[in-house]
C-alpha cells in the first residue's frame, strides 16, 4: 500500500517497547540532538543541485525556498509568507516576508525572482526539470511580490517549489532556519574522504532571521544538531552505542543490517513511500530486444516473494509503472496477470525465451542466456539480486551483476516521488533524460495531457500514457520505494509521510 508507514517487528522484540529501554543511553541530555546521516561527506555537503537524500536534509535546513515541506510532508510558508493562485490555476502570486539575504542586502521581488530562475535553470537535464517545464515565466511584481505564470495548470506546483533543490540561494550564507558550522580539520589536514575533522553542527538562527517575532529566551526552545555522515553500518553502530539519537537515510540496501533483540535500544521506523521501485531496461540489444521478450521477464517475477524477503508489513507489490490509488486515478489501468497463475506465466515466458534463442542466440544453447543487472552495494540489494536470479533461472536466464549502469541491460530504480501524480512517474522515463529505453509516443501523450485544463480529460490521457508505457515494458515495476530511520524516544517532531522526508529543524525544536 503506497504512502503507508509501518513499524517493523522482528522475532525477538516488539519494537513498540523500544522506547522503554532507552534510559541508560539517551544522548540528548546535553542539549544537542545527535544525528547520523547515511551517505558520504562528498555527496551530503555539496553545492550541486542534484542532491542525495542526505544532501536534501542539509539543504532544506540551511537554505529555504518560497515554501517548504513540514514534518507531515505538507507545504508551509518559508521565504514567502503567503501565496495566492488565480482562479484559472495559471498563476501563483507569492508575497515575500520582510527579510534580508545573508549578505545583508534586502530580499526584494526582483532578487528572489533571479534566485528562483537560477535554481530552475541549473536543474536542466534532470527529471525535476521535466516537472518544472510547466513554468512559463517568473516575474517580479513590486518590492516583495513575485508571480509564477504557468503554461497549463499544475495542482502540485507548491510541492515542486518546496523541494530542497528549489531553495533560493545567494553568496554570503544560507537562507534557511539553521546555519552549518564545520569542525576543525583533523591533525595533518583533510580527512581521507575530504571531510573536515571534528563535529559538524547545525545551529538555529535567531527568530527574526527565521521570519519569526523576536524573543530573548528563544534558545531555550531549540537544540543544536550535531551531524555524523557515515555508512549505514556505522550509523547503526553509533545508534546502538547511544552516541546518536536519530539515523536518517536508510534504504532497502541497508535494511538487513538493522538487527533487533532483547537488548535493543531503538525503534525502527519504515516509510513505504510513493515512488518507483523496479527494473528499468537500458539496453535492448540482447534478450530484451522487443516488448514481448521484456514482457516475458516481467511476467516471470514473483513480486510478493521478493518483498517478503524483507519482512515489512503493509508493503504491497505492483505491476503498474504508476503507483496505484493516487489522487484522481480514473481506474482505467489495472494490475497485470492477476488471474494468471505464476506457473503459467513462467511457462509462457520460458517459451518466448526459447523461441528467441532458436532464432537469434548464437551462444551455446545448453547454457542459460546471460542478462546483466546493475544495483547498488549492500546486503539488501544482494538479497534482491540472489532472489531475482533464482526466479529468472526458471525461464533459462542467468542474471549477472553489472559493474556500472553503462554496462547493464537492466538497472534497479529506487526513487521517491516528488508529488503524488501520475505524470511524475511517467516523466521519469522521458526520452530527454537518456536513462534507458523510452517511448516518444508516451512522452507525446504526457505533453498532450498536461496541456488539458480539464482534470478529467487530463487523467484519461495520462492513463492512456501509462497503458502505452506498460505495453512497451521498458520498466518492470516491483513495488514502492522503502526508507528506514532509527529513532529514540527523546526525539520529537518525527512524523511518517508519503515522501519519507523528515526535515531537521522540527526535530531539533523542544516542544512546550
Amino acid at each position: 500500500m503506497t504512502g503507508v508507514t509501518c513499524i517493523l517487528r522482528f522475532r525477538f522484540l516488539a519494537l513498540a517497547l523500544g522506547a522503554s529501554l532507552l534510559g541508560g543511553c539517551d544522548s540528548g541530555n546535553d542539549g544537542t540532538l545527535d544525528v547520523a546521516l547515511i551517505g558520504t561527506t562528498e555527496a551530503v555537503f555539496t553545492d550541486s543541485l542534484r542532491l542525495s537524500t542526505g544532501a536534501q536534509y542539509v539543504r532544506a535546513a540551511t537554505d529555504s525556498g518560497l515554501v517548504a515541506l513540514n514534518q507531515q510532508g505538507e507545504v508551509v510558508p518559508a521565504l514567502a509568507e503567503t501565496w495566492l493562485p488565480t482562479d484559472d490555476g495559471l498563476s501563483f502570486i507569492f508575497r515575500l516576508r520582510i527579510g534580508e539575504w545573508p549578505d545583508g542586502s534586502t530580499m526584494t521581488g526582483e532578487s528572489a525572482r533571479a534566485a528562483l530562475v537560477d535554481a530552475i535553470d541549473r536543474l536542466e537535464g534532470t527529471s525535476l526539470a521535466q516537472d518544472l517545464a510547466v513554468i512559463e515565466e517568473v516575474r517580479a511584481m513590486g518590492e516583495r511580490v513575485i508571480e509564477i505564470r504557468l503554461a497549463t495548470p499544475e495542482p502540485y506546483l507548491l510541492q515542486l517549489l518546496a523541494q530542497p533543490e528549489l531553495a533560493l540561494r545567494r553568496e554570503g550564507g544560507g537562507t534557511g532556519a539553521m546555519v552549518l558550522i564545520s569542525g576543525e580539520p583533523p591533525e595533518g589536514g583533510q580527512a581521507e574522504d575530504g571531510a573536515q575533522g571534528g563535529p559538524i553542527r547545525l545551529n538555529f538562527k535567531p527568530p527574526l532571521e527565521r521570519g519569526l517575532p523576536a524573543r530573548e529566551d528563544w534558545e531555550e526552545d531549540v537544540r543544536q544538531i550535531e551531524l555524523d555522515v557515515v555508512s549505514a553500518a556505522d550509523a547503526i553502530n553509533l545508534f546502538d552505542a547511544g552516541e546518536v539519537e536519530l539515523v536518517l537515510g536508510g534504504d532497502l540496501g541497508s535494511l538487513p543490517l538493522v538487527e533487533t533483540g532483547p537488548l535493543a535500544t531503538g525503534t525502527l521506523r519504515v516509510d513505504s513511500a510513493i515512488g518507483l521501485f523496479g527494473l528499468q531496461v537500458r539496453d535492448d540489444s540482447g534478450i530484451l530486444r522487443n516488448a514481448g521478450l521484456r514482457e516475458g521477464i516481467a511476467m516471470a517475477i514473483d513480486r510478493a516473494e521478493l518483498l517478503s524477503l524483507y519482512n515489512v508489513g503493509g508493503w504491497a507489490p505492483t505491476t503498474r509503472p504508476v503507483a496505484p490509488d493516487l489522487p484522481g486515478d480514473p481506474g482505467l489501468v489495472a494490475e497485470r496477470w492477476e488471474d494468471v497463475a505464476l506457473e503459467d506465466r513462467r511457462s509462457e515466458a520460458a517459451a518466448r525465451v526459447s523461441e528467441w534463442r532458436r532464432q537469434f542466440d548464437e551462444d551455446d544453447l545448453t547454457q542459460p542466456v546471460a542478462m546483466s543487472l546493475f544495483l547498488d552495494e549492500g546486503p539488501g540489494w544482494d538479497l534482491l539480486l540472489e532472489n531475482l536470479a533464482g526466479q529468472l533461472a526458471a525461464i533459462d536466464i542467468r542474471l549477472e551483476r553489472a559493474a556500472t549502469p553503462a554496462e547493464a541491460e537492466l538497472v534497479v530504480i529506487d526513487r521517491v516521488a516528488r508529488f503524488p501524480a501520475s505524470h511524475w512517474f511517467l516523466n521519469q522515463f522521458n526520452c530527454s533524460l537518456r536513462r534507458g529505453l523510452c517511448s516518444e509516443a508516451v512522452d507525446a501523450l504526457v505533453a498532450e495531457a498536461l496541456a488539458q485544463s480539464d482534470p478529467a480529460a487530463r487523467a484519461t490521457i495520462l492513463a492512456q500514457a501509462e497503458a502505452e508505457l506498460t505495453l512497451e515494458n521498458i520498466y518492470i515495476p516491483i513495488g514502492s520505494p522503502l526508507r528506514w530511520s532509527l529513532l529514540r524516544g527523546s526525539v520529537d517532531g518525527f512524523e511518517p509521510n508519503a515522501y519519507a522526508f523528515h526535515p531537521l529543524p522540527p526535530l531539533a525544536q523542544i516542544p512546550r
